[in-house]
């Protein structure tokens, strides 16, 4: 079993949004975290399967702030 980050943001018809940085296309949404969290683990078992031929998963290192 492997842990995965999910970044999560709002939209603008306030439907949550996940993505997994260290899984290229590795998106889902739900009403709320615990909708869109069971919804990411189906996300990331389905992006997992396709990777199966063991494609460069790149590595989440971190989110920085920058103030401008």
């Amino acid at each position: 079993m492997r842990a995965y980050y999910v970044m999560i943001e709002r939209d603008e018809d306030g439907y949550l949004v996940g993505e997994v940085p260290s899984l290229r296309g590795c998106y889902s949404q739900g009403k709320t975290i615990d909708e869109l969290m069971i919804n990411m683990r189906d996300v990331i078992t389905l992006c997992l399967k396709d990777n199966e031929d063991g494609e460069f998963q790149m590595e989440f290192v971190g989110v920085q702030r920058v103030v401008v």
